[in-house]
């Protein structure tokens, strides 16, 4: 404890030249945390923007920079022929959206109307009603599940919209269900229209001809999503006749895969910044050591004269570098943190409507890295050259 008070009066007897040595290292934490919180809030926002889509499906569609793309388009009987041969596949949709002009009672607005399979491809729950179910797609049924948004503004008296008629342009659809809300924010992601109907009903009403824009296609195991898409692939170009012909397919792990990708590379560089701050933070703390140490040479040697132990000498010295470091990491950790928290309350959380919790144990364990590998690596030198003094050559020091 007598160590860090003497170190603790020394450094605040120059609060100026603290500061200063402490400048760099303070810069450095405080942008590697912020970077830190600010990825991982971007990263849990896109999931949690992402949160309505099931983490079971996949889309795939014709590469449209090929050389013969109509050669690859999907047709709607390839989807049978996929469901047939390719094992794991709970369901099968076209891709597809049709703007309507929607009148429900005396409500007239504009809508989507897309297709959906069953078992349903969004994860949101349901408010009133139900979703759609395997007999709606068979028989290909004039009924329909609305969005919250759909519901509201068609709606507006509330209560329960099931059982009650809408009509998209010239067809009729019964409502049979209401999704709720999704979270919400500027970065709203619909992965469906506004009102949804069995996909056969949207081939039979909307649909001319026989090909489609792509197809979407729930798997029952998750994990085996990218074999599953290789054989979708496989099965189109031997539908389609043609080995070289070129598909891409999206999913939500490869999306939040992108995503973490792009932050973790944001990650790096700043990290590289970081570090590129806590080494001239470091040397600079050493330089003031340094110079400490050349200004108390004759106190030291007074102090080794009267029965000082090179060891106290050191740890005094020693300490004043960690407290240096420490207090540099602490302000650094606290900017970092709430840098960090101003922009993820202020922005990412209007902008996904997603809240993810800051990651405060990784900051903190960021921080005293830094502490300890700053105060090894650049403290322990200027200490030991006051522990090695020759104290007869210090009092004799001016």
């Amino acid at each position: 404890m007598m160590y860090f008070d003497e170190a603790l009066r020394v450094l605040l007897a120059n609060k100026l030249r603290s500061l200063l040595t402490i400048t760099g290292l303070i810069i450095g934490v405080g942008a590697v945390i912020a970077i830190q919180v600010l990825g991982a809030s971007m990263a849990g926002a896109v999931n949690g923007a992402l949160g309505a889509l099931a983490d079971n499906s996949f889309v795939i569609f014709p590469n449209s920079r090929q050389r013969d793309a109509s050669k690859a388009s999907i047709r709607l009987s390839d989807l049978a022929a996929i469901q047939q041969s390719v094992p794991g596949i709970l369901s099968a949709r076209p891709l597809g959206i049709s703007s309507q002009l929607v009148r429900a009672g005396h409500v007239l607005a504009r809508f989507s109307v897309s297709p959906e399979g069953a078992p349903p491809f969004s994860n949101l729950p349901i408010v009133y009603g139900r979703n759609l179910n395997a007999d709606d797609v068979a028989g290909a049924t004039n009924v329909c599940v609305l969005s919250n948004d759909a519901y509201l503004k068609l709606f507006p008296g509330g209560g329960d919209p099931t059982g009650q008629s809408l009509y998209a342009g010239s067809h009729r659809y019964v409502v049979i269900g209401v999704l709720a809300a999704p979270k919400r924010g500027f970065l709203n992601l619909q992965f469906s229209g506004a009102i949804t109907i069995p996909w056969t009903t949207f081939v039979h009403d909307y649909v001319v001809g026989q090909n489609i824009f792509g197809a979407g296609f729930l798997v029952a195991d998750a994990s085996r999503i990218p074999q599953t898409e290789i054989a979708v692939q496989n099965k189109l170009r031997d539908l389609h006749g043609g080995k070289d012909l070129q598909y891409q397919t999206a999913d939500k792990a490869k999306f939040t895969q992108g995503v973490g990708g792009i932050f973790n590379a944001l990650t790096l560089i700043v990290g590289l910044i970081g570090a590129v701050s806590l080494l001239v933070a470091g040397i600079g703390i050493m330089n003031i050591m340094l110079v400490s140490v050349a200004e108390r040479t004759r106190e030291i040697g007074v102090r080794k004269a009267i029965g000082a132990r090179g060891g106290q000498i050191l740890w005094q010295f020693f300490i004043e570098a960690l407290l240096l470091c420490s207090t540099g990491c602490a302000i650094g950790l606290a900017i970092g943190l709430g840098l960090g928290a101003f922009i993820n309350d202020v922005f990412i959380i209007k902008l996904t409507g997603t809240v993810v919790p800051i990651p405060w144990l990784q900051a903190t364990g960021i921080a005293i890295a830094f502490a300890v590998v700053v105060t090894l690596a650049f403290g322990t030198y200027p200490a030991y050259r006051a522990s090695s003094l020759d104290p007869i050559e210090a009092l004799r020091y001016e």
